[in-house]
């Protein structure tokens, strides 16, 4: 999981410092200041969000207290991310505050260097789902991955015609006039994905923690974030490859800030369904320990 996200980060500091900010979406830096600034917020969103996941992991493998403490620690830094305004899409240039989830991942980041490579556990139940989701995910991605790198899929045989990247189409309010479909730089679908990749992966670690408590939550959380993820995968999606196409004239609800709407009440309720068929299924099948 970490490889996913580290990647995501060394693309974005190259990209946001090669490329001019008006090219980008509501950053005002350039230079490798801009690379750096965007990565920072990264590392508050989505990044904080995963790293909350491998705490609670790392909190239940913890081989002392003072590791215990330290995950918890870093579970309370990472919450910072939460706080109004401390990740705000309209203006994505790093503040001082973003530093305080960051410390957060590095926590993560350093107890999970600390705790090592559990030996392999092999193949686990639900595994082909895992893959199947991942790769509709990864699919729905590439538009993002190569705005990521800087690039367009125009021209790109086949993807250059099932996704629309580099034209110009309905804009959105806050972007340039006539901005391409899929603008340079990350996206919050692509958060989305990287949220929901995240959840599959620490999935297979779930039904191995000892302390019930810590089982629940993070089987719980785990579920609530894979909703997210797909939430900000659909939006992103629909506005950039259907509504901006002039399929359809309705959006898809942003999800991007909790809220109370419809919306986020079925990523609730579907967190809570995708949670019990978990557990249900976990009960049904037994899972070796790590």
């Amino acid at each position: 999981m970490w490889l996913l996200f580290l990647a995501d980060a060394a693309a974005i500091f190259v990209t946001y410092s090669r490329l001019p900010p008006r090219e980008l979406y509501h950053v005002s830096h350039g230079g490798l200041a801009g690379g750096a600034s965007r990565v920072l917020v990264f590392s508050n969103f989505p990044t904080a969000l995963a790293a909350t996941a491998v705490l609670l992991v790392l909190a239940d493998r913890a081989r002392s207290r003072v590791r215990a403490a330290a995950a918890v620690l870093g579970i309370g830094l990472c919450a910072a991310v939460f706080y109004p305004g401390v990740v705000d899409q309209a203006n994505l240039d790093a503040k001082p505050v973003n530093a305080v989830a960051a410390a957060g991942v590095v926590i993560a980041l350093v107890l999970s260097a600390a705790e090592g490579r559990p030996a392999s556990p092999g193949r686990r139940p639900g595994d082909g789902a895992r893959i199947g989701v991942a790769a509709v995910a990864a699919f729905i991605a590439l538009p993002w991955i190569a705005a990521e790198l800087g690039f367009f899929l125009d021209g790109v045989p086949v993807l250059g015609r099932v996704f629309v990247t580099g034209k110009y189409l309905r804009t959105l309010p806050g972007l340039p006039p006539f901005p391409p479909a899929v603008h340079h730089g990350h996206h919050h679908g692509l958060d989305g994905t990287l949220l929901l990749l995240g959840a599959l992966l620490l999935s297979r670690v779930v039904p191995t923690l000892r302390h019930r408590a810590l089982r629940v939550l993070a089987g719980a959380y785990l579920a609530l974030t894979a909703c997210y993820g797909i939430g900000n995968i659909a939006n992103d999606a629909w506005t950039e490859q259907v509504w901006k196409r002039h399929w359809s004239s309705w959006q898809f609800p942003d999800v991007l800030r909790p809220s109370a709407t419809v919306a986020w009440a079925v990523i609730v309720l579907g967190a809570a369904a995708l949670y019990a068929a978990a557990a249900w299924w976990s009960g049904r099948v037994r899972v070796p320990d790590v």
